[in-house]
Protein backbone atom coordinates (compact mmCIF):
# COMPACT_ATOMS: atom_id res chain seq x y z
CA UNK A 1 0.00 0.00 0.00
CA UNK A 2 1.20 3.43 -0.90
CA UNK A 3 -0.75 6.63 -0.90
CA UNK A 4 0.58 10.09 -2.48
CA UNK A 5 -1.27 12.60 -0.82
CA UNK A 6 -1.48 16.54 -1.55
CA UNK A 7 -3.27 19.38 0.63
CA UNK A 8 -3.55 22.09 -0.39
CA UNK A 9 -4.68 25.69 0.32
CA UNK A 10 -3.81 29.22 1.81
CA UNK A 11 -1.23 29.46 4.37
CA UNK A 12 -2.86 29.61 8.09
CA UNK A 13 -5.28 27.26 7.07
CA UNK A 14 -3.47 24.30 8.87
CA UNK A 15 -2.17 22.21 5.68
CA UNK A 16 1.06 21.29 7.37
CA UNK A 17 -0.64 20.60 10.60
CA UNK A 18 -2.87 18.11 8.68
CA UNK A 19 0.14 16.25 6.73
CA UNK A 20 1.87 16.46 9.81
CA UNK A 21 -1.00 14.00 10.98
CA UNK A 22 -1.04 12.40 8.64
CA UNK A 23 3.05 11.46 8.42
CA UNK A 24 2.86 11.11 12.44
CA UNK A 25 0.04 8.33 11.98
CA UNK A 26 1.73 5.94 9.56
CA UNK A 27 4.72 6.33 11.70
CA UNK A 28 2.98 5.29 14.61
CA UNK A 29 1.15 2.47 12.66
CA UNK A 30 4.61 1.06 11.33
CA UNK A 31 4.63 2.32 8.12
CA UNK A 32 7.25 4.19 5.81
CA UNK A 33 6.12 7.90 5.45
CA UNK A 34 7.56 11.20 4.13
CA UNK A 35 6.20 14.82 5.10
CA UNK A 36 7.44 17.77 3.29
CA UNK A 37 5.68 20.80 3.36
CA UNK A 38 6.02 24.07 1.22
CA UNK A 39 5.08 27.18 1.86
CA UNK A 40 4.86 31.03 0.19
CA UNK A 41 6.93 33.83 1.88
CA UNK A 42 3.96 35.62 2.90
CA UNK A 43 3.16 32.78 5.20
CA UNK A 44 -0.67 33.63 6.45
CA UNK A 45 -2.36 34.09 3.19
CA UNK A 46 0.58 32.79 0.91
CA UNK A 47 0.00 29.66 -0.51
CA UNK A 48 0.72 26.38 0.86
CA UNK A 49 1.06 22.88 0.38
CA UNK A 50 2.75 19.01 2.02
CA UNK A 51 3.57 16.33 0.38
CA UNK A 52 2.86 13.07 2.69
CA UNK A 53 3.79 9.36 1.25
CA UNK A 54 2.57 6.85 3.46
CA UNK A 55 3.84 3.57 2.31
CA UNK A 56 4.52 0.04 3.17
CA UNK A 57 7.35 0.38 1.13
CA UNK A 58 10.67 2.51 1.46
CA UNK A 59 9.92 6.13 -0.07
CA UNK A 60 12.49 6.91 -2.65
CA UNK A 61 11.30 10.59 -3.17
CA UNK A 62 9.41 13.14 -0.97
CA UNK A 63 8.03 14.81 -3.37
CA UNK A 64 4.27 14.04 -5.14
CA UNK A 65 4.39 14.31 -8.49
CA UNK A 66 0.95 12.32 -9.50
CA UNK A 67 -1.66 12.25 -5.94
CA UNK A 68 -3.85 9.27 -5.38
CA UNK A 69 -5.68 11.97 -2.57
CA UNK A 70 -5.52 15.73 -3.33
CA UNK A 71 -7.34 18.28 -0.52
CA UNK A 72 -7.92 21.04 -1.38
CA UNK A 73 -8.80 23.75 0.77
CA UNK A 74 -9.48 27.18 -1.39
CA UNK A 75 -10.64 27.66 -5.15
CA UNK A 76 -6.47 28.46 -6.58
CA UNK A 77 -5.50 25.12 -5.23
CA UNK A 78 -8.60 22.93 -6.77
CA UNK A 79 -7.67 25.04 -10.17
CA UNK A 80 -3.67 24.15 -9.55
CA UNK A 81 -3.82 20.59 -9.09
CA UNK A 82 -6.97 19.08 -10.41
CA UNK A 83 -5.02 18.09 -13.50
CA UNK A 84 -2.46 15.62 -11.48
CA UNK A 85 -4.11 13.38 -9.24
CA UNK A 86 -4.03 10.02 -10.95
CA UNK A 87 -6.93 8.62 -12.59
CA UNK A 88 -9.00 6.67 -10.76
CA UNK A 89 -7.73 9.24 -7.49
CA UNK A 90 -9.65 11.17 -4.84
CA UNK A 91 -10.54 14.58 -4.47
CA UNK A 92 -11.61 16.34 -1.52
CA UNK A 93 -13.04 19.56 -1.46
CA UNK A 94 -13.94 21.72 1.61
CA UNK A 95 -17.31 23.47 -0.59
CA UNK A 96 -17.55 26.12 2.03
CA UNK A 97 -14.29 27.37 0.52
CA UNK A 98 -14.13 26.25 -3.08
CA UNK A 99 -17.36 27.74 -5.25
CA UNK A 100 -16.66 25.03 -8.15
CA UNK A 101 -16.72 21.26 -8.55
CA UNK A 102 -14.26 18.87 -9.76
CA UNK A 103 -14.49 18.75 -13.34
CA UNK A 104 -12.85 15.49 -13.98
CA UNK A 105 -14.71 12.74 -14.38
CA UNK A 106 -12.27 10.06 -13.92
CA UNK A 107 -11.77 10.46 -10.30
CA UNK A 108 -13.80 10.13 -7.21
CA UNK A 109 -14.69 14.14 -6.06
CA UNK A 110 -15.85 14.25 -2.10
CA UNK A 111 -17.55 17.50 -0.96
CA UNK A 112 -17.28 19.00 3.04
CA UNK A 113 -17.89 22.28 4.24
CA UNK A 114 -15.54 21.26 6.13
CA UNK A 115 -15.12 25.07 7.26
CA UNK A 116 -19.10 25.49 8.35
CA UNK A 117 -18.34 22.03 10.57
CA UNK A 118 -15.37 23.28 12.11
CA UNK A 119 -17.09 26.45 12.97
CA UNK A 120 -20.36 24.91 14.03
CA UNK A 121 -18.20 22.93 16.58
CA UNK A 122 -16.67 26.45 17.92
CA UNK A 123 -13.30 25.64 16.18
CA UNK A 124 -13.04 27.48 12.91
CA UNK A 125 -9.68 26.64 12.53
CA UNK A 126 -9.57 23.26 12.31
CA UNK A 127 -11.07 23.03 8.86
CA UNK A 128 -8.07 20.99 8.57
CA UNK A 129 -8.71 17.92 10.64
CA UNK A 130 -12.56 17.91 9.89
CA UNK A 131 -11.13 17.00 6.52
CA UNK A 132 -8.32 14.79 7.84
CA UNK A 133 -11.54 13.01 9.30
CA UNK A 134 -13.47 12.87 6.63
CA UNK A 135 -10.12 11.49 4.57
CA UNK A 136 -10.03 8.43 7.22
CA UNK A 137 -13.76 7.15 6.70
CA UNK A 138 -12.67 7.62 2.51
CA UNK A 139 -9.46 5.95 2.10
CA UNK A 140 -9.74 2.39 4.42
CA UNK A 141 -5.93 2.02 4.22
CA UNK A 142 -5.10 4.84 6.03
CA UNK A 143 -8.63 3.90 8.44
CA UNK A 144 -7.84 2.41 12.20
CA UNK A 145 -4.94 3.68 14.85
CA UNK A 146 -4.87 5.30 17.82
CA UNK A 147 -5.89 8.95 16.57
CA UNK A 148 -5.48 10.47 20.41
CA UNK A 149 -2.02 9.13 20.50
CA UNK A 150 -0.83 11.05 17.03
CA UNK A 151 -2.46 13.79 18.45
CA UNK A 152 -0.28 13.85 21.55
CA UNK A 153 2.95 13.25 18.63
CA UNK A 154 1.58 16.12 16.27
CA UNK A 155 0.04 19.14 19.17
CA UNK A 156 3.20 20.85 21.12
CA UNK A 157 2.81 20.35 24.99
CA UNK A 158 2.13 24.35 25.30
CA UNK A 159 -0.95 23.38 23.24
CA UNK A 160 -1.99 20.32 24.36
CA UNK A 161 -5.28 21.83 25.84
CA UNK A 162 -6.37 21.81 21.93
CA UNK A 163 -6.11 17.82 21.71
CA UNK A 164 -10.17 17.86 22.30
CA UNK A 165 -10.88 20.13 19.76
CA UNK A 166 -8.84 18.54 17.10
CA UNK A 167 -10.25 14.55 18.17
CA UNK A 168 -13.75 16.78 17.79
CA UNK A 169 -12.62 17.80 14.23
CA UNK A 170 -11.71 14.53 13.06
CA UNK A 171 -14.86 12.78 14.36
CA UNK A 172 -17.16 15.11 12.64
CA UNK A 173 -15.77 14.82 9.28
CA UNK A 174 -15.76 10.63 9.82
CA UNK A 175 -19.37 11.36 10.65
CA UNK A 176 -20.23 13.54 7.53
Amino acid sequence: MTKNILIAGFGGQGILFAGKFLAYKGLLEGRQVSWLPSYGPEMRGGTANCNIIVSDEPVGSPIVFEPDILIVMNRPSLDKYESEVVPGGLIMVDSAMVDREVERKDVSAVYIPATTLAAELGTPGLANMVLVGKLLKECPELAGGDIEAVLSKVISARHQDLSASNLNAIKKGMGY
